[in-house]
């Protein structure tokens, strides 16, 4: 299941939030949305869990959680081809 995470801080790194997520279960991969040009994170991103029961689990608990001077917001992502589906 993939999940995005957002309100991260900008100093929250890849390592942190896949360790925060191994708590629940498996990560399967963590990448943060960094701004091309100033190679600083967005304040957001997205962790893949294999097994759904463990990403629920992440979900749930990691919701609202404060991380470094932020409170996160965790979801599961949604499918950006089932938004825009090709004719």
């Amino acid at each position: 299941m993939k999940i995005l995470i957002r309100n991260l801080d900008r100093a929250t790194t890849e390592d942190e939030l896949m360790l925060l997520f191994a708590e629940y279960g498996a990560v399967q991969s963590c990448n943060l949305v960094v701004d091309s040009a100033s190679g600083k994170s967005k304040g957001f991103g997205f962790v893949e869990m294999p097994k759904t029961g463990e990403a629920k689990a992440a979900i749930k608990n990691l919701n609202y959680k404060v991380l470094g001077d932020n409170k996160i917001r965790v979801k599961k992502a949604e499918d950006k081809t089932a938004e825009n589906p090709t004719d």
